[in-house]
């Protein structure tokens, strides 16, 4: 490519351009686990989806870099990585450090910020911009930095799956005593941050109707500025297999137990509640097991530990048959952007209890059609739910079919990249005519 070329950038002309042809697209992903939130499964599906359609398409990210499948090239834009397992909360030794966005980072975690949203969009802008003219379009999986504003050298598409300012009032509620207020408020002092960048961001794109409602009050975003892209399950992957043994009494979730929006110690109330009339009923976390906490007390309380069983590190094969051999898969959160855990059991065919919280309903449908839903926070009617399906398989194999039909339907990995790369040319053709 020639100087000029590179100067004018991809809005130029010719291949890649945008106009109708394969797009040129760096997917920014700050945070990328695939096993732990839904950031990191976003990064992988859509980005090989985009990829089968034809498009080029480079995943940028940090700790946890995200797993992708073939065809899909992973630049490292590394923290230092202060979070990470077995020493969180690390200090980096003096050689570690390369410049001034990681001193940042290291005084923003010692005075109990969270730095990465900022810190990732710095080293991203620079790394950026020394590539300007190399990308048709800039995908920003929600950073939210200040380090995204202004010319990237490419128009700015960036996804909120909802705003963290859920999280935070969420978690400030189950803070006790002001000292841990205090704390929680510092560790979401992004937010502010992310209030800012969202309110300037030209294009958003969105997971759901209701998180396009709460970055509308949250974040102040105009609704002119935001598209609703429904994401999906991995159809092929996600798949029923009668072969697979169902087995009795077996509930399965996902959830870390020391988040509070995931509503798991009221799922816990409810397997002590179903266990009085249904001994046989276990619960299956596919999560982290906090060793403390409101959860870890609960199960003590009850005297669940041999009822609940906490997995973490398994293959996807093995999360799949997981869920396809219980009886039901549970969503008891208290807020969800989407939920991928309901749209992937559903695609299973095992059926679904679920709450209303947030977007729920919109992924899992009407109750009694395709699911059995309940409202958030009530451990009451999640065990009358759970004690109801348990007891007629009937409803089960019912329920599970549709909800397979339903996510064939409208929740597919295809469906959303089609409709992200709508929104993508969109974006060029706005640059063009500004």
């Amino acid at each position: 490519m020639t100087a000029e070329a590179i100067e004018a950038g991809p809005l130029a002309g010719g291949p890649g351009t945008g106009a109708d042809g394969p797009l040129r697209i760096a997917f920014l992903t700050y945070k990328g686990n695939p096993f732990c939130g839904g950031q990191g499964v976003y990064a992988r599906h859509l980005s090989r989806e985009l990829a089968r359609l034809g498009h080029s398409v480079e995943v940028i990210g940090a700790q946890p870099f995200p797993v992708l499948d073939e065809g899909v090239p992973l630049t490292e834009l590394p923290s230092l990585d202060l979070y990470r397992s077995p020493d969180p909360f690390r200090t980096p030794g003096r050689d570690e450090y390369r410049d001034w966005i990681d001193a940042v980072e290291v005084a923003t975690m010692w005075t109990g910020g969270f730095p990465e949203p900022l810190t990732f969009s710095l080293r991203a802008r620079r790394h950026l911009i020394a590539r300007r003219g190399e990308f048709d379009v800039i995908h920003d999986n929600q950073t939210l930095g200040y380090g995204l504003l202004g010319d990237l050298g490419a128009p700015l598409v960036t996804t909120i799956h909802h705003p963290i300012t859920v999280d935070r009032r969420l978690d400030l509620e189950a803070a006790g005593g002001w000292r841990r207020r205090a704390s929680v408020r510092r560790w979401y002092g992004f937010t502010r941050m992310q209030k800012r960048v969202a309110r300037r961001l030209p294009s958003v794109l969105t997971v759901s109707g209701s998180s396009e409602q709460e970055i509308i009050e949250d974040l102040k975003v105009r609704k002119d500025r935001i598209h609703v892209v429904h994401i999906g399950a991995d159809t092929d992957l996600w798949s029923p297999d009668p072969s697979v043994a169902e087995i009795p009494g077996r509930i399965v979730t996902t959830s870390s137990a020391d988040v509070p929006l995931k509503g798991l110690i009221h799922l816990v109330e409810a397997l002590a509640k179903l266990r009085t009339e249904n001994p046989a009923a276990h619960l299956v976390v596919v999560g982290r097991r906090a060793e403390d906490g409101p959860v870890a007390q609960a199960i003590e309380r009850y005297g669940l530990d041999d009822a609940v069983q906490f997995v973490k590190g398994i293959t996807d094969e093995e999360l799949v048959d997981l869920v396809r051999g219980a009886q039901i898969a549970c969503v008891p959160s208290l807020y969800e952007g989407f939920s991928l855990p309901a749209a992937e059991a559903m695609a299973t065919g095992t059926p679904l209890v679920a709450t209303t919280g947030g977007a729920i309903p919109e992924v899992s449908g009407p109750d009694g059609e395709s699911c059995l839903a309940v409202p958030p926070g009530d451990a009451g009617a999640l065990a009358a739910a759970l004690s109801r399906l348990l007891a007629d398989p009937g409803l089960r194999t019912r329920l599970g079919a549709a909800g397979r039909n339903r996510v064939l339907a409208r929740f597919t990995w295809k469906q959303a990249a089609i409709g992200t790369a709508e929104r993508y040319r969109e974006a060029i053709a706005a640059r063009r005519s500004a």
